[in-house]
């Protein structure tokens, strides 16, 4: 893969939290919170999750999540933030759904709870994500087109089909990675930003 021409906010790497920049189901670790914060001093830097805010902000370590990244999205940027702000919230009745769905022994046909308006996905490690259809992760995207950046890189780790990272990397105003953990996203961020 060619390199990007490094030092330039004008791109954006967004990432999947959940696998791609904390351990499934995990906090980050400091190594990669330091890698982020070198990292935003070359690119403008974005998380989106389908989790809701406070579960973003444990995952990232219990800080102000808000002032660590330019902008933070949670579920799937219904929530969203930008430079530390709130910029926009739609309230979720899916998440009512998805809550009592929570309660109910794992089975094995997602599919047959999909409705006609709504959308599956497996979300993290133990879960599947519930939604209307439009509200995946191309959501956030939304946000973040009047910045017009050249580039907007994503990483995530559940990029196939069926996975909550499929719309996204596969949207035409992405460029996706797949990654496998944490180290990979990393490992991955050096080759394409040169970085050490």
């Amino acid at each position: 893969m060619a390199s990007v021409v490094p030092e330039s906010r004008e791109i954006l790497c967004l990432f999947d939290v959940d696998g791609t920049v904390t351990p499934a189901r995990s906090v980050v670790t400091p190594e990669m919170k330091a890698f982020m914060k070198e990292l935003r001093k070359k690119v403008t830097v974005a998380l989106v999750s389908g989790s809701d805010f406070p579960k973003v902000q444990e995952q990232m370590g219990s800080e102000n999540v808000t002032n660590l990244y330019d902008y933070v999205f949670s579920e799937n940027g219904l929530v969203a933030y930008k430079n530390g702000e709130l910029i926009h919230k739609q309230v979720n009745a899916s998440r009512f759904v998805t809550s009592k769905l929570s309660t109910l022994v794992f089975l094995k046909r997602v599919n047959a709870l999909k409705p006609k308006r709504q959308r599956c996905s497996i979300g993290g490690q133990i879960s599947f994500d519930v939604f209307p259809k439009g509200w995946d992760k191309t959501y956030c995207l939304g946000h973040i087109e009047v910045d017009n950046f050249k580039e907007i890189h994503f990483f995530g780790d559940k990029c196939y089909q069926g996975g909550n990272d499929y719309e996204i990397y596969m949207d035409e105003r992405t460029r996706g990675h797949i990654v496998t953990s944490p180290e990979d996203t990393m490992n991955q961020l050096k080759e394409i930003f040169s970085m050490s």
